[in-house]
């Protein structure tokens, strides 16, 4: 194909991706300099339909951003009045006491939201205060300054054909330069990776670690609802298999919020992270809660789980990594969001104080220097060793050693354990499939619990036809020659949405690698956890994807 001629649009600050930390970093820029020009590029069909979280918001974010919020109207409504801690066994759980755990973990104070609503709610807020919010606009690629900065990115390609080749209908999209870049994508950005690869910028940071989370939610019997009831529990049905847990929230409206996080450093590769969600909800005390109930929604995410030791260097000329995309999450507490919103602040600050002393394309090292010594850093610094012991020693030892750590570090602001370090990938960790055990799923009962793909109509997952397929394989020979017969090819396993098949002919031979690239759900689990590590996942034409009403 020849050199493509693009169009350009300029603007001071352009922000990729219409989550908390982007849409508050647009917020504070125009609160500190209204006269800025600035633009937010979302890939979801519209503000929100990509964002799926918990969620339980700590709102010292948005009470920095915004401190009139609730005067403002903002859909933070339901206060958390319970707050339990469980460990499951088959039949039956036992409680951890409140008082055991630090006090950082006490969820009283914050409040159970949509994010995804929230996200709406702040794009509005943005576009009062006069900045362009696009949604439907994919970035496919970064735009490079002859300096080698980054000055901007590409958006709005559209009409390429499977082969790659353009179309009839092809439309080039556009090149949306800006005196610095924000890139906030969320989790395994793919914009952000090759940001972090071409800068080196993870030299001096430990492995990304990762989860998967899966979410439902249900429409209770109200005589079950209890809003602000918030429970989490760790054990049954992982076991010694993987680490992770689960997460009930009551929201308002008879609405509940039933979710489940796998570790994606699990070593059995015939752990099906989908069915153990399923099979979660056959516990007695879930099942009672949801028989009678509806499912009404379900979306799946990739969760960053490496904390402070695990994040790169978040600046690189001419732009900056906000939020999941630099992997600012809580690990113990399961919470980002409110990190997200202050690395938002903080880079914004960076960036209009950058521009007024007549700055433009450097590194904004002001914004590292915040997130190290700010609020972000003492929150995650504290909790650093849970998720490396955790993963090295399992959930008990986390929850003894790790706690004495957490609880420490919460009185003396030392961690007598130092920083523990992750140690192999996640993809990494996955072991050949004859060291392990087949696990027996029982079948879904249509009832609490549910197939893959019946669930996956409840989030309205659509990509246009006839594009390239968007999660690439590096060598397509790799699933059937090398994971099929050294791990049982685990991506028919690990993907929540049914992208990945094995198939054979009528004789039972002969196995093929099919991508059904129109289920995916962006949660970027394949890009992580393939053994081979040979799955790049790329942003598809814009809008594609799920269509997440109030996750």
């Amino acid at each position: 194909m020849g050199e493509i001629d693009r169009e350009s649009m300029e603007y001071d600050i352009v922000i990729v991706g219409a989550g908390p930390s982007g849409l508050s970093a647009a917020i504070r820029i125009k609160q500190q300099q209204p006269d800025l020009e600035v633009c937010v590029l979302e890939k979801g069909s519209e503000v929100g339909a990509h964002i799926l979280s918990g969620a339980v918001l700590d709102t010292a974010g948005l009470d920095k951003l915004l401190p009139d919020w609730k005067e403002m109207g903002a859909p933070v409504s339901v206060p958390v009045t319970e707050d339990r801690f469980f460990i499951l066994g088959e039949a039956g759980q036992l409680r951890v006491p409140n008082w055991f755990m630090p006090p950082l973990m006490n969820n009283h104070g914050n409040y159970i939201v949509s994010m995804a609503n929230l996200c709406r709610w702040l794009a509005e807020r943005a576009e009062d205060l006069e900045v362009d919010v696009f949604p439907g606009m994919s970035c496919s690629s970064i735009v490079h300054a002859p300096d080698g900065r980054v000055s901007g990115v590409v958006a709005g390609e559209f009409g390429l054909q499977p082969d790659g080749e353009r179309g009839p209908s092809y439309e080039p999209g556009v090149e949306v330069l800006g005196k610095y870049v924000f890139l906030a994508e969320g989790a395994r950005g793919s914009l952000s990776r090759k940001v972090i690869a071409e800068f080196d910028l993870d030299k001096n940071s430990d492995v990304p670690k990762y989860g998967i989370g899966l979410k439902e939610i249900w429409q209770v019997d109200p005589d079950k609802s209890r809003p602000g009831s918030v429970v989490h529990t760790a054990g049954w049905p992982l076991g010694r298999n993987a680490g992770g847990g689960s997460f009930i929230y009551h929201m308002d409206r008879n609405e509940v919020c039933v979710g489940f996080v796998v570790h994606l450093n699990y070593k059995n590769p015939h752990l099906y992270p989908y069915m153990e969600f399923q099979r979660f909800k056959h516990h007695p005390v879930v099942r009672e809660l949801l028989e009678g109930g509806k499912r009404v929604a379900y979306g799946a995410r990739c969760i960053s789980e490496g904390g402070w030791q695990s994040i790169p260097k978040p600046v690189f000329p001419g732009g900056v990594l906000l939020g999941c995309s630099a992997g600012l999450v809580n690990v113990p507490r399961i919470k980002g969001n409110h990190n997200a919103i202050l690395s938002g602040i903080a880079a914004a600050d960076a960036a209009c104080s950058a521009l007024a002393s007549g700055r433009a394309g450097d590194e904004l090292v002001e914004y590292w220097d915040e997130l190290k010594s700010g609020a972000i850093g003492k929150d995650l610094k504290r909790v650093r060793n849970v998720k490396p012991i955790w993963s090295k020693f399992g959930f008990l030892a986390s929850m003894l050693l790790g706690g004495f750590d957490m609880w420490m570090a919460n009185l003396t602001g030392i961690n007598p354990l130092g920083t523990l370090r992750h140690g192999k990938s996640d993809a990494e960790c996955t072991e050949p499939a004859e060291r392990h055990s087949v696990i027996d799923y029982p079948r879904p009962d249509g009832i609490v619990s549910f197939d893959r793909l019946t669930n996956l109509s409840y989030s309205g997952t659509n990509h246009d036809e006839g594009q390239p397929v968007h999660l690439h394989l590096l060598d397509p020979s790799l699933p059937i020659d090398v994971n099929l017969p050294r791990f049982d090819e685990p991506a028919q396993r690990y993907c929540p949405a049914g992208v990945y098949e094995v198939r054979y002919d009528s004789s039972g031979g002969n196995p093929s690698f099919q991508i059904n690239s129109q289920n995916c759900v962006h949660c970027k689990t394949c890009d992580i956890k393939d053994p081979s590590m040979n799955i790049e996942w790329r942003t598809p034409q814009g809008g594609g994807g799920p269509n997440y009403p109030n996750m």
